[in-house]
Formats: C-alpha cells, structure tokens, sequence
C-alpha cells in the first residue's frame, strides 16, 4: 500500500521540520553530550588535582559549558551540511 503524505516519512510537508530546526536539534544534542562528557573528564581532574568544595564545582561547570559548546558547535555544523 503506497504511503499517503508528504516526503518526510507521511507528514505533510508544510510540517516536516525545517534545517534550522534540524541544526538547533542537533545543537542541543551536542550540547548534552559534550556537558555529560565535560561532567566526567572535569570531576575526575578536578579530583586529581585535589579540588574540593568551591573549586570542584567551578571546574566542573567551566568544563561542562566548554565541552557542551564545543561539542554542540560541531554538531550543529554536521547536522547543516546534512541538510
């Protein structure tokens, strides 16, 4: 049975999602894995270095926005030369 719709798998087109939309998308996913991953590698260098207290949690945030934005950049450029 031939499917009924648009070319984005039956939704019609004027609702199919649009390449800033996919490219924010894509942002946003980065952004969570490079703060995941920037959460990790922070708190286990911060803890080597004997952090604790205030400066564990400023090391840790300023590697959780560093890696998100970073990591969040990238994605959103792949996801744009996909479009």
């Amino acid at each position: 049975m031939p499917m009924v719709g648009g070319s984005y798998g039956g939704i019609p087109s004027s609702a199919a999602p649009t390449c800033f939309d996919k490219m924010k998308l894509g942002f946003m996913i980065g952004c969570c894995v490079g703060m995941a991953s920037g959460a990790l590698f922070g708190g286990f260098s911060a803890f080597r270095y004997g952090a604790r207290g205030r400066e564990l949690v400023h090391t840790v945030g300023k590697t959780m926005i560093q890696g998100g934005g970073t990591f969040g950049t990238f994605m959103a450029i792949g996801t744009a030369v996909r479009c």
